[in-house]
């Protein structure tokens, strides 16, 4: 039975603080927030089946416009019927715009105030990435949300190149909601899909501001910032979000793009962010390392090679309940494909029990408590 078409829509139904109990409304279904994002670059969650990920709790996921416009092509995809049908994946799709990937390949590309000409990674083949063409292969993926193009740079930069790229991203975003409405009006997109602008700025308080005041301007339905867990620290990209989050609208979403740890997102979250996304659980479990209620474990220590206790006794994920750490233990000692696949699981469920945790904590009104000793028992010995 094909769903009612609506159009997208943020409710806030809690506040305790700052935190922000929420409901983003898209035709593929809700999403609750505060809200974590599995990251499905190439149209996969690493190591997980399409059901893992949404058995764990996952709303929605995310995936890569530069990945997927190489390979295996944004326009195979919609001759295939979109990215959900591609990868079975029935819930919401946000598609990051490629900027982030565009940062990654200094080596091999040029930007110019058209957008970004880079060789691909995977065969050399030479490609411009501008806001139009972005909004243009995030249409024919058929994401759900969609970012606008922007230029993310690495930090620590000097004041006038972070003012530099922030000042052409705002140009793009002018851009890619042009081509966006231009998406709508042609059939290309419908008012259920969405386009959320990226505030840019590096760490400096009044170019974040200045960044946050012109897209809000533009009157976008979503806000992501942008341009942090790039090389500034903790301290710093939770100062910056202080700075930032005033800014913008308290009815509009609010996404931190690529953060983070559990620490990150318990005080990003306390400062009123309400979406995220990060490779971490699925990285860190392919390189051996669960993320558990008592803190990480790093399977590789050779403390856990006969220890028959389970990975987390207290977890939602049969998995770290039956396995015990010997068997993990020598699975990542191994190399075996199924110690990746436990532990990319076992992470999955962590990060989406962890904001299930905080929406009932914020419900509750007892964020504050709930974090101090959340973020006590994460400091444990693992």
């Amino acid at each position: 039975m094909e769903r009612p078409v609506q159009n997208f829509a943020y409710t806030l139904l809690k506040q305790n603080g700052q935190a922000r109990l929420g409901r983003i409304d898209t035709p593929r279904g809700a999403i609750r927030t505060p809200a974590f994002m599995p990251v499905g670059t190439v149209g996969t969650v690493k190591a997980l089946y399409p059901e893992q990920v949404r058995e764990a709790g996952a709303d929605i996921i995310l995936g890569n416009t530069y990945h997927l416009m190489l390979r295996p092509g944004a326009e195979r995809i919609a001759r295939l019927g979109g990215l959900h049908r591609f990868m079975r994946w029935e819930g919401p799709i946000l598609t990051d715009s490629g900027g982030f990937q565009v940062m990654s390949l200094a080596t091999i590309r040029k930007i110019t105030e058209e957008g970004a000409q880079f060789q691909s990674h995977i065969d050399g083949s030479r490609h411009m990435l501008s806001p139009e063409r972005s909004i243009e292969i995030q249409c024919l993926l058929g994401s759900d949300i969609q970012m606008q193009f922007d230029e993310c740079i690495e930090l620590p930069a000097e004041r006038r190149e972070v003012e530099r790229a922030m000042e052409l991203s705002l140009r793009w975003a002018e851009r890619s909601k042009r081509a966006f409405d231009g998406q709508v009006a042609t059939g290309g997109a419908t008012k259920g899909q969405a386009l959320f602008a990226i505030v840019q700025g590096g760490i400096d308080r009044e170019l974040r501001q200045r960044s946050a005041r012109a897209l809000v301007a533009m009157d976008f339905p979503g806000y992501a910032v942008g341009g942090l867990a790039v090389g500034e620290g903790h301290d710093a990209m939770i100062a910056t979000l202080e700075e930032t989050l005033p800014s913008l609208p308290a009815d509009r979403p609010r996404y931190l793009m690529g953060v983070g740890t559990p620490l990150d997102l318990i005080e990003s979250v306390r400062r009123g962010i309400d979406m995220f996304d990060c490779v971490m659980p699925t990285r860190n479990g392919r390189h051996g390392t669960a993320f558990t209620w008592s803190g990480r474990v790093n399977l590789h220590n050779a403390r856990h090679a006969e220890d028959l206790s389970p990975l987390d006794p207290v977890s939602t994920c049969p998995a770290a309940r039956d396995y015990s750490r010997a068997y993990l233990h020598h699975l990542v000692k191994s190399g075996e494909y199924l110690g990746a696949m436990i532990l990319s699981w076992v992470n999955t469920v962590f990060y989406q029990d962890l904001m299930a945790a905080m929406r009932g904590a914020i419900a509750e009104e007892r964020f504050d408590d709930w974090a101090a000793e959340t973020a006590a028992r994460l400091a444990g010995p693992g």
